[in-house]
């Protein structure tokens, strides 16, 4: 994956992330594992409606992909791998400011 691609797919995380009822979302997804809207709201304080809009988002960001399921429902199962090059995003910009930070502290002593 080019610099940018990853760039664009770490910015998509970082902006599903930014939302508290979508970090919900995921977090219950990685607890219990793949479940439906329906069952998300019976176990978050959010409405089915809210779900289903927040669910759309995660996809849009690639976190979490839908299944089709038996009479028409659709479950919601976590993705990883946006999720790891968002990590290696942050990894890579902590890297580039090591060097910087360690020469400003070296400084000021």
């Amino acid at each position: 994956m080019s610099d940018r691609a990853s760039e664009s797919v770490a910015e998509a995380v970082f902006v599903a992330l930014a939302d508290p009822n979508r970090r919900a979302i995921l977090a219950a997804l990685a607890e219990a594992g793949p479940a439906t809207a329906t069952d998300l709201a019976t176990r978050l304080p959010i409405t089915r409606q809210g779900i289903a809009k927040h669910l759309g988002l995660l996809a849009e960001a690639g976190l979490v992909t839908a299944e089709p399921g038996e009479r028409r429902r659709v479950r919601y199962r976590l993705r990883s791998e946006p999720m790891r090059v968002a990590q290696q995003f942050l990894a890579a910009l902590a890297r580039d400011w090591d060097g910087p930070l360690a020469a400003l502290r070296e400084h000021l002593r």
